[in-house]
């Protein structure tokens, strides 16, 4: 039998190297942020209307003052996402002298939540009150008040041009120019429509996807913007309307005047939806416009970005700081209060038989099948037991709309697999030698409360470290719209709400990787590589679906659902490393406890970090 790892003074120095590595990036990708220390970056509060407020992040260029104002660009996600998701553009605009203001939409991220159940259409997601708190109060002395604007991906592009159609009527009344001199769209045309447009007095550059998903939902059902009714009617709604309208959009190239504020430009660049944002050349179409639109001078050519590299920084930063859990524990295991959680090894499983292999891949496939076609309809039947979260409602109750959908499915896929496991046991395992002894899953309630209070620490241990970080260099553990956000107070209680049922699944994925995966004579790379595979078949099987479907026939599989599909992008990555710690603190242990109880807090707050939550104010 195999102890624990033993090499204390390993641990140590690993842990101090791993702390380093979140310590340097961060720092690297701070001073990339800043421009060098060109730009300082904070992050304030907006109080709004009913009570309601902003988070958001300011960067602001040294070379802004009273003397110079520089235009200010108001950034707004999409649904799902956070003000660090857009960091991107945020660091490439204030890089070019550019002040911006990135906020959290409302019920996202820092923001509170919204009265309104249609927080784009009619507030911009918060971007309205930023517009009035700029242009109509002296506080941000170091803006050209004349020259604010506002860009956003998907919802953040609906709430972008919201935004210039209800400024546009401000302007209209009062024969002022509007408070937008100029906004952004990015992914989304469903709101380029008359009504709309006819009351637009800004500027309007449009960047859309090629390949976008939600194309289906287009008049034409399609991508292409070239003769796309909404392009051809933002292009035509500054146009004499006398026979002379366009029946074919030039794409890149720049019409009208952005002195009057009727200039318009339509992109169309080759990628899918949710990677858009993170397109160089989409980034490099959106600096154009601004540069155009503002007239500004910049040294800096469009396509020389460097947005990446802090991005590849924050992804250290994540991979170090998750590493660092697992020679944080074996220290911590070395407590005298801890010491009785460590055991032996158990044995590893016999090496099956053919009949064994046969089932064991059987059920391989059978479980990926399951995880992939159960996806959607649970999905749907979230928005049927969760009706406020579904319907934008404030509620308390399971108040996080696209984690319910997967949290149903964790359950489901997550009991399925210990009944699977349990039914296997007795009908095939245990007639081949396979002892209950095996499984390491034999602990007392001590000991049980021990390794809880172990994973508290593991979370804290990591949390406090973000923060640290957060607090020190204002970056947090991230790549593109996967990351690690510090996390508030009011999402305690969310995490006692969410993380009993979520546990489910994780328990079941530890005894599956280290009590059914786990044979002798089998290299440990290759069981655990089996097991990250055998964890994200399903997922990576619906996304397979949906793309090929979406390269055959040009529209996606799941269309009404589309989004609860592209929310995979970011599940997937985390359900493809959980086996790798389940692993690891069973190593350090012998118990298939401690594992899950960490992932499933640490992972957990992760997705309760990131996501749309209806939390009454």
């Amino acid at each position: 039998m195999k102890h624990a790892t033993d090499n204390t003074q390993g641990s140590h120095r690993f842990l101090l190297m791993l702390m380093m590595i979140v310590i340097c990036a961060s720092v690297t990708a701070s001073y990339i942020q800043r421009s060098g220390g060109r730009v300082a970056v904070m992050g304030i509060k907006i109080p709004t209307q009913n009570g309601q407020w902003l988070g958001a992040d300011l960067f602001k260029p040294k070379t802004a003052t009273a003397e110079n104002p520089a235009p200010l660009v108001i950034v707004i996600p999409g649904f799902q996402r956070s003000k660090e998701t857009l960091s991107n553009l945020s660091l490439e605009l204030s890089r070019r002298g550019v002040v911006v203001i990135a906020i959290d939409p409302y019920a996202q991220g820092t923001s509170s939540s919204s009265m309104s159940r249609r927080a784009a259409t009619t507030e911009g997601y918060g971007m309205f009150a930023v517009v009035n708190y700029a242009h109509d109060t002296p506080n941000l002395n170091y803006i050209d008040r004349q020259r604010i604007a506002a860009t956003g991906h998907s919802a953040g592009g609906n709430a972008a041009i919201r935004g210039a159609n209800f400024f546009g009527k401000q302007a209209k009344k009062s024969g002022e120019p509007s408070k937008l001199h100029s906004v952004f769209v990015s992914g989304y045309v469903l709101t380029l429509t008359n009504k709309v447009l006819r009351d637009v007095k800004s500027n309007v550059g449009v960047s859309y996807a090629l390949y976008d998903e939600g194309a289906y939902r287009n008049e034409l059902k399609n991508g292409d913007m070239k003769r796309a009714p909404e392009a051809l009617r933002l292009i035509n709604s500054t146009r004499p309307r006398v026979g002379n309208e366009l029946k074919e959009v030039q794409l890149d190239h720049y019409y009208g005047n952005p002195a009057d504020h009727n200039l318009r430009v339509i992109y169309n660049e080759p990628v899918l939806h949710p990677f858009q944002p993170y397109d160089r050349l989409a980034t490099a179409n959106q600096l154009q416009f601004f540069e155009t639109v503002f007239e500004l001078n910049s040294d800096i050519d469009v396509n020389d970005q460097v947005w990446y590299w802090k991005e590849l920084m924050t992804l250290l930063s994540l991979t170090a700081a998750m590493l660092a859990l697992v020679p944080a524990a074996n220290l911590l295991l070395r407590f005298q209060y801890f010491q009785p959680l460590v055991h032996q090894l158990p044995e590893p499983l016999p090496t099956p038989d053919a009949k064994g292999r046969a089932i064991f891949w059987g059920l391989f496939t059978l479980s990926a099948c399951i995880a992939c076609f159960s996806y959607i309809p649970l999905a749907e039947l979230s928005q049927v037991i969760f009706v406020d979260a579904s319907s934008r409602k404030q509620t308390w109750f399971f108040p996080q709309r696209m984690n319910n959908a997967v949290l149903l499915w964790a359950v489901f896929n997550g009991s399925l697999g210990m009944l699977i496991f349990s039914a296997t046991h007795y009908l095939h395992g245990r007639k081949q030698g396979v002892r209950r002894e095996m499984w390491g899953a034999n602990i007392n309630l001590l000991e049980l409360w021990r390794t809880l209070v172990l994973a508290i620490i593991l979370f804290f241990f990591f949390f406090l470290l973000l923060f640290g970080v957060y607090y020190c260099f204002h970056v947090d553990y991230r790549f593109v719209f996967l990351g690690a956000r510090v996390f508030q107070a009011r999402l305690i209680p969310l995490l006692l709400m969410y993380a009993p049922l979520f546990f489910i699944f994780f328990f079941s994925n530890s005894l599956r990787v280290n009590a059914a995966m786990r044979f002798k004579g089998q290299a440990e790379w290759k069981s655990m590589l089996l097991a990250g595979i055998a964890n994200t078949a399903g997922l990576i099987l619906i996304l397979v679906l949906q793309y090929t479907v979406f390269a055959m026939t040009g529209t996606v599989h799941w269309t009404e659902s589309w989004l609860y599909v592209n929310l995979l992008f970011g599940v997937v990555p985390m359900m493809f490393v959980l086996p790798y710690f389940n692993r690891y603190f069973f190593r350090l242990t012998g118990r298939i406890y401690l594992g899950p109880m960490t992932t499933c807090l640490i992972f957990i707050m992760i997705l309760l970090s990131n996501t749309v939550c209806y939390i009454p104010l």
